[in-house]
């Protein structure tokens, strides 16, 4: 899906920080088994190359956030600032629009350090800034996989959305799920960005990285000869193995029983999973297993499980303006 090396450099999707995708975790909900709780982190605060932070807004008032949900193996999916969580189904959830089942309606936007939960029967939605929980060291990834362990991103923000809900109300088994932001900017509904499992949109599509953006999972198998081809390069992969293993990688979709543990990359994704140590070593093909980053220490016991931001309103926006 989408990465942490945003930037001007590599390109934010259609110019906007704010509809690049950085994460997607799918969990049981902890001491609940029949609840699980997904969350999509959007728009990094920060800016990798050049460095620098981004703007304030925490998210594009023209753009729709989606979980998409496939639940039967076709890679298809069937002032203050205020949100609305829908719920599509059946053949209207492969379009694209604000259509659907309105769940939660106004719902606050956090855009300080409080954690403004929004209720309705047995759903919980929070959108707003958090802390990263992401932790990786980019700078050792561009530096040819020579990591010092430096984390940068333990002191960094993100926006995010989670959702807590029944596992009932997704047929109570095992399922596929990706993200995805739509734009409608200059009044066209457009797919902005997509994706599940972490960094392969950045480090395996090449030149096809924004038509790769805007396709669906169903698709996915035209772009296993891109992987393969990078996965030769990174990974001194043999043709036939590099195929292989982008087989695998395809679709890009994350699989998840909530009457399981999360773990990463067999069941769903939880916060603490180090996804990018299992992501390395696929990329360089054993060589390099680990950046030598761990967990974030500020997730909460509760929903929203995402620490409080490092920067208040009031200091973001005073950066923007400064």
């Amino acid at each position: 899906m989408s990465h942490h090396h945003s930037g001007p450099n590599v390109g934010f999707p259609r110019g906007d920080a704010r509809l690049d995708l950085t994460d997607l975790y799918a969990f049981p909900k902890p001491g609940d088994t029949r609840k699980l709780i997904l969350i999509m982190n959007v728009y990094p605060s920060f800016s990798l190359i050049p460095p620098g932070l981004t703007t304030p807004e925490p998210f594009a008032a023209e753009a729709v956030y989606e979980f998409k949900i496939d639940t039967d193996g076709d890679a298809f999916a069937n002032g203050k600032q205020t949100a609305t969580l829908r719920r599509v189904e059946g053949t209207q959830a492969a379009g694209i629009g604000d259509e659907g089942r309105v769940m939660i309606e106004a719902g606050l936007v956090s855009t300080d350090r409080e954690a403004l939960v929004t209720e309705a029967a047995d759903h919980r939605f929070f959108a707003g800034w958090r802390s990263d929980p992401f932790f990786f060291d980019p700078i050792g990834a561009l530096n040819d996989f020579h990591f010092d362990g430096k984390d940068n991103f333990v002191d960094k923000d993100v926006c995010s959305i989670a959702l807590e809900l029944p596992s009932s109300a997704l047929g109570g088994r095992q399922f596929g799920v990706w993200a995805r932001t739509v734009d409608r900017t200059n009044g066209t509904w457009i797919q902005a960005d997509r994706g599940a499992r972490p960094a392969q949109s950045i480090f395996l599509t090449g030149d096809a990285r924004e038509a790769y953006l805007a396709t669906e999972p169903a698709d996915d198998a035209r772009y296993i000869p891109v992987f393969a081809h990078s996965l030769e390069h990174t990974g001194g992969y043999s043709p036939f193995d590099a195929q292989r293993i982008a087989a695998t990688l395809l679709p890009d979709i994350m699989h998840f029983d909530p009457t399981r543990p999360a773990s990463y990359p067999s069941n769903g994704r939880a916060l603490t999973d180090d996804v990018l140590d299992q992501f390395l070593s696929i990329l360089t093909n054993g060589k390099v297993k680990t950046d030598g980053v761990g967990p974030h220490q500020d997730l909460l016991a509760e929903f929203p499980y995402l620490g409080p931001p490092h920067m208040a309103a009031a200091e973001r926006l005073g950066a923007r303006d400064h």
